[in-house]
């Protein structure tokens, strides 16, 4: 796969491109995309056994505040294989910090023209609690057995803060470039 040709997206921050790590309902194996092989890699086997509640990847040409292209999660009715590319939009973002400082992932839908399903969403607050919940208990736990990492201060905020986010996100990794 080329990631560095693909875009972030068709119109930032609300028409976005994600590629796709790791199937929602996988196994606990944490995918992260490789630069030098162009490739995605084992990163390490979650200890705990717990499944990713969303498919999980990133927005290519972004970059967040760990150095790494933006997270984000993408809800959507089926689990999608790794390493495709979905065209999406937000609706929110999870706020966490980690062992590695402040750590923001983009929750979005697939966008309309690939499914009508999620027209009615237009903001974190619209998605059931139950999938909220879950996100959160993900996020709060994931790392729980593994030696020197931990994750706290976890929140969901609303799409005007995802946008933002994201904005950010994109302009600092065009001043890199």
């Amino acid at each position: 796969m080329f990631q560095k040709k693909i875009p972030a997206g068709i119109k930032i921050p609300n028409d976005l491109y994600a590629i796709v790590e790791i199937s929602a309902y996988s196994t606990p194996i944490k995918y992260e995309y490789n630069k030098k092989y162009n490739l995605l890699s084992v990163d390490r086997f979650l200890p705990t056994t717990i499944f990713y509640p969303c498919n999980y990847g990133y927005i290519n040409q972004t970059l967040s505040l760990d150095g790494d292209p933006l997270d984000i999660l993408i809800i959507t009715p089926y689990p999608l294989q790794s390493n495709v590319i979905i065209r999406c939009r937000p609706i929110g973002v999870l706020n966490m910090e980690d062992e590695k400082g402040i750590d923001e992932k983009i929750i979005s839908v697939p966008h309309s023209n690939i499914t009508d399903e999620y027209n009615n969403i237009f903001d974190i607050r619209d998605i059931s609690k139950s999938l909220k919940n879950k996100i959160i208990y993900f996020f709060e736990t994931y790392k729980n057995l593994e030696k020197n990492k931990w994750t706290k201060n976890i929140s969901l905020k609303n799409l005007e803060n995802a946008q933002s986010i994201i904005s950010q996100a994109y302009l600092r990794y065009q001043k890199k470039i």
